[in-house]
């Protein structure tokens, strides 16, 4: 997330108080700053890689 280009796009441009800026959801932000918010799908890499990072098979000493 682009947030220098948010606070600029939002305090500056749009003129929000910081109380209403920090306020705001990340995607409000991104709606009312014209961003689409958008993302390319994760590639495969991407997806091996939280497999990796994040395994779901791991077993703690409560699993048996």
């Amino acid at each position: 997330m682009d947030w220098a280009g948010l606070m600029q796009k939002g305090l500056h441009q749009l003129r929000l108080t910081p109380r209403d800026f920090w306020a705001l959801t990340p995607a409000e932000l991104q709606i009312i700053s014209g961003a689409t918010g958008a993302q390319a799908p994760m590639r495969r890499s991407q997806f091996d890689a939280l497999l990796r990072d994040f395994p779901d098979d791991v077993k703690d000493e409560d699993d048996g």
